[in-house]
């Protein structure tokens, strides 16, 4: 089976454009095709102020939810970043044979600094780096297919490039990974910037619909949704992002055609009941087995051991494989 790695951060609260845009793919297809594992990567959430508490809550909420969300322990890998030391250890290795160019060409370190001087904050190192964490995420397991949206795609090449160089100069160690985008439509915009990514720790509650909202307020944040001008509904992504959104929301949940529902509406009213409908019920067992979960913490600590040490088990041979290649020192 081929080796399929992707991992979520544990930065703000999972939203549907999570679980539309990944997680429900992770749950229903790449565990199953592949051995796969997926990662709570809370190592790059250091890269930015944050509170350690906060931290710690998230990681456990995040990890709870993807096992609510349908990944099976007894089917796939579920760990948290910071339990396995290979992926730290082999972070240096690659920094080695990184170059300071190529990190700071990097899109997501140029917005990120950005926003970081606008508060005031200084730019952490961390931030410029984390994307060699990232390869290192990926090329400890010989990961052949890293699942990502487009956002990402860069951070894939960027392991890629990392891994040709390295088997280059030092012989053939790691496997060189292909970033697989997800399917057309995934991607669920924000309800009140449409023209913007719905992300986890994006500050614009009205707009960000939480796989934990209660059904009101998922509704509230459906019918308060930003439209286009005109009546008509139509999907066009370009002119009509918002009316493009629902749609496009409304698709993932019924699996219908997007171009198709649009045909059904005479205005923006219907839709967004419609909307607010099916994802409150594609969110409601999702909901459910997070809060049985959460009643059982043993358990979830229980997985996420015997995934860590699985993933160890994993990633410790090709690590040390990485050391003698690179001329350090085997221990005695």
């Amino acid at each position: 089976m081929k080796r399929v790695f992707s991992g979520v951060q544990p930065s703000g609260h999972l939203t549907l454009g999570n679980y539309l845009g990944a997680v429900r793919r992770w749950a229903d297809v790449d565990q199953h095709r592949a051995d796969a594992l997926f990662c709570v990567v809370d190592l790059h959430a250091l890269t930015v102020e944050h509170d350690p508490a906060r931290l710690r809550r998230l990681s456990r909420q995040t990890a709870t939810l993807l096992l609510a969300c349908g990944l099976d322990p007894e089917v796939c890998t579920l760990f948290v970043q910071s339990h396995v030391g290979e992926h730290t250890r082999l972070s240096y290795v690659l920094e080695c044979v990184a170059t300071d160019g190529e990190m700071r060409r990097m899109v997501q370190y140029k917005e990120k600094a950005v926003r970081q001087q606008e508060r005031g904050a200084g730019v952490r190192l961390s931030l410029l780096t984390y994307p060699v964490l990232m390869a290192a995420d990926i090329l400890a397991y010989s990961t052949e297919e890293v699942p990502v949206g487009e956002d990402q795609k860069q951070h894939v090449e960027l392991a890629r490039d990392i891994a040709e160089r390295f088997n280059q100069r030092y012989g053939h160690t790691f496997v060189v990974p292909r970033a697989t985008l997800p399917a057309v439509g995934a991607r669920v915009m924000n309800l009140q910037e449409p023209t913007s990514k719905m992300g986890k720790s994006d500050l614009s509650g009205p707009g960000v619909v939480r796989i934990l909202d209660e059904p009101e307020a998922v509704r509230r944040k459906v019918m308060r949704a930003v439209t286009d001008s005109g009546q008509d509904v139509v999907h066009d992504r370009v002119e009509r992002p918002g009316a493009a959104n629902l749609l496009d929301i409304l698709a993932a949940c019924t699996g219908e055609a997007p171009e198709k529902l649009a045909a059904g509406y005479p205005g923006y009213g219907p839709l967004k009941k419609d909307v607010a409908e099916a994802v409150v019920e594609l969110l409601r067992p999702v909901r459910e087995r997070h809060a049985e979960l959460s009643a059982d913490p043993a358990y979830v600590d229980g997985v996420l051991r015997a995934g860590a040490e699985r993933a160890r088990g994993m990633a410790r041979p090709l690590v040390d494989a990485a050391y003698r290649a690179i001329g350090l020192l085997p221990q005695a």
